[in-house]
């Protein structure tokens, strides 16, 4: 479910090693809950709503997630840490599956999301200098105290 483009895969960053990364990328959803801290149930919802479609089943049923899966979700990881909702991760995942001509749309998403992290970022910095300011003047007025 990765993107790519002739010359790379598109992921949010190098892709780290895979566990099994020689082909025999077969995964139960008890290891990929081990891999990536999320649940069971989560993977499962996520397949539910649109966010991990096709996933591979072995001949009795069972869930087969691939080293692609697992880029899949890192990403997905990411983008939840941005705080981007879920719909908009569905929307997303869908724009991926319906193929190229919807980059356009899928860099939008994605700018929009930068945006909001970049906004976050500043926030977080201006909520940062008060609390450094705060403990430099605690450190200050207890040393002054201390000198007394």
């Amino acid at each position: 479910m990765m993107e790519s483009t002739p010359a790379r895969t598109d992921a949010c960053a190098p892709p780290k090693a895979h566990p099994r990364p020689g082909g025999g990328d077969r995964y139960t959803i008890s290891e990929v809950a081990a891999l990536t801290g999320l649940t069971a149930h989560t993977l499962r919802w996520y397949e539910r709503i649109g966010l991990m479609p096709h996933v591979d089943r072995s001949h009795t049923g069972q869930r087969r997630f691939t080293n692609r899966d697992l880029d899949w979700l890192a990403f997905v990881g990411k983008l939840r840490l941005t705080g981007m909702p879920v719909a908009d991760m569905v929307r997303y995942a869908e724009l991926l599956r319906e193929g190229e001509h919807t980059f356009e749309e899928r860099q939008g998403l994605l700018e929009a999301t930068r945006s909001d992290v970049r906004a976050r970022i500043a926030e977080l910095q201006d909520t940062l200098a008060v609390l450094d300011y705060k403990i430099d003047f605690y450190a200050g007025a207890r040393a002054a105290s201390e000198r007394v």
